[in-house]
């Protein structure tokens, strides 16, 4: 069943308990917004501004499209055909400090952590004193929540950002900034944490989100406790940090909160709201969309339809794997590959779009296994073999790291997550399509692991420094 609010129309409704306050005000990107802070006195106040940071979340130039699709062209998943002139320069990872998507993804993000830090640093807030008790959960879950897209945002800008796969990188190389305050008067030009840092901080972030948070799985739509240990195992499986990996994945496989979803649900799941497999995930609606300029119409043939799959992906599935050609993928008259499954209405362009499944916990569950295991991996076969038994795919033999990757790419595919994978296990990106993939498959640690730093931020700040090969 669809839901019958979104993020716009909280907002909208609770701008009425606001004295002389607009949404324009709580606009975090907005330089005249003053005293923004000291206008936050009431829950409904945090309810707004949280509200605004899913919403921005939701947006094209972040979840809503972009993040998503760079993690695809990329990769060896995906190419530009160049419709309507986008994606071409990003899928032959040829990007400039003025690139518009290098500076419109940095400036998404960061407004999205503006909106979190107002609420985590927000004080005073009005209690009932009938309702103390239940007032204080209400704000300790609404803070939990922006902590976890705090870190959530800074983990996401890391990834394309951070020097952590370039020239050897590692953990003591630039990562981001890590921003806790709102226009704090003296840090209003923050210099680049280390990638450690980052980590760090971003767990910290997450831990906080777990201690504040008692609301379990709850709504998927929100962030939940269950989210939080989840992107902390995605963190963590990201780093290699493979005891933290188990241990945060375990708390989220154990719960019996969600399910691998079997094959004849597994399609329809996407243009279903809240499925049994979904941890958390970015709402739309048919009044409350990204609409053309969203992942539907980014991947299907139509007016732009720029994102195609490559003939190298789609071989990888078996006969009868629902996520292969005839499921999730569909192949035209001419042999052009579209992923129709994933993100599939348009007009009115209303699915959710998943963010966290079940079934990357699943598979961080098994490559921590696999990882802390030695040479028993038993278990990690076992919880492999869950995602190919519920999609018409046969099963492994064995549970080694190829596997657990090619399963992911199977099951990650149009989700954002190929790219980072070929980067965390530092392997170079693979070319087999020289003709369709034009980025020619950089080496890993090439400069190009790594998104420039907008002009405009190096310009503005000088304590934040251009990545290696754009120039200083």
């Amino acid at each position: 069943m669809r839901k019958n609010f979104k993020y716009i129309a909280l907002i909208v409704l609770s701008l009425g308990v606001f004295t002389g306050c607009s949404e324009e005000d709580l606009d975090p990107t907005l330089q005249q917004s003053k005293l923004l802070e000291e206008s936050v006195g009431t829950i409904n106040d945090l309810q707004v501004i949280l509200n605004g940071a899913y919403n921005r979340m939701s947006l094209t130039d972040y979840y809503g499209r972009d993040k998503i699709i760079l993690g695809e062209v990329f990769s060896d998943n995906a190419y530009s055909n160049a419709n309507s002139n986008r994606f071409v320069a990003e899928a032959r990872m040829d990007l400039l400090p003025t690139s518009g998507i290098s500076e419109t993804l940095w400036a998404r993000m960061y407004t999205v952590i503006g909106s979190a830090n107002i609420v985590i640093n927000a004080t005073d807030i009005e209690i009932d004193p009938l309702n103390a008790e239940g007032d204080q959960a209400t704000i300790d879950q609404i803070k939990g929540e922006a902590y976890a897209i705090r870190a959530l945002a800074h983990f996401d800008l890391l990834t394309f950002y951070g020097q952590q796969n370039v020239n050897g990188g590692g953990e003591s190389s630039m990562g981001v900034p890590y921003v806790t305050t709102f226009r704090e008067e003296a840090n209003l030009f923050p210099a680049r944490n280390t990638v450690g840092e980052v980590k760090a901080l971003a767990y910290s972030d997450l831990e906080m989100a777990q201690d504040l948070m008692s609301n379990g799985a709850g709504n998927p739509e929100f962030m939940s406790e269950m989210a939080a240990y989840a992107i902390e195992a995605r963190i963590a499986n990201y780093f290699g940090d493979w005891p933290r990996a188990l241990e945060a994945s375990k708390f989220v496989v154990d719960s019996g909160s969600y399910q691998v979803l079997e094959s004849e649900d597994f399609i329809s799941s996407y243009e279903n709201d809240a499925s049994a497999n979904s941890i958390f995930e970015i709402a739309a609606a048919d009044n409350d969309n990204e609409g053309i300029n969203g992942l539907a119409n980014i991947y299907q043939a139509g007016a732009y339809g720029d994102v195609v799959v490559l003939p190298n992906l789609a071989a990888i599935y078996e006969d009868g794997d629902v996520r292969g050609v005839g499921g999730i993928i569909s192949e035209s008259s001419t042999g052009t590959l579209r992923n129709t499954g994933k993100y599939p209405s348009t007009a009115p362009y209303e699915d959710n779009i998943p963010v966290i499944r079940y079934e990357e916990m699943v598979l961080i569950y098994a490559e921590a296994l696999l990882e802390t295991s030695g040479d028993d991996s038993g278990d990690a076969l076992e919880w492999l073999n869950m995602i190919p038994e519920n999609r018409g795919a046969m099963s492994y033999d064995a549970a080694s790291k190829d596997n657990i990757l090619l399963e992911r790419r199977k099951e990650l595919a149009f989700e954002g997550f190929r790219f980072h994978d070929l980067a965390r296990t530092m392997m170079d990106i693979p070319n087999p399509d020289p003709v369709l993939q034009t980025h020619e498959g950089p080496a890993y640690g090439s400069f190009n692991f790594a998104l420039p730093i907008p002009a405009a931020e190096v310009d503005a700040n000088s304590n934040v420094l251009q990545n290696a090969g754009y120039g200083q």
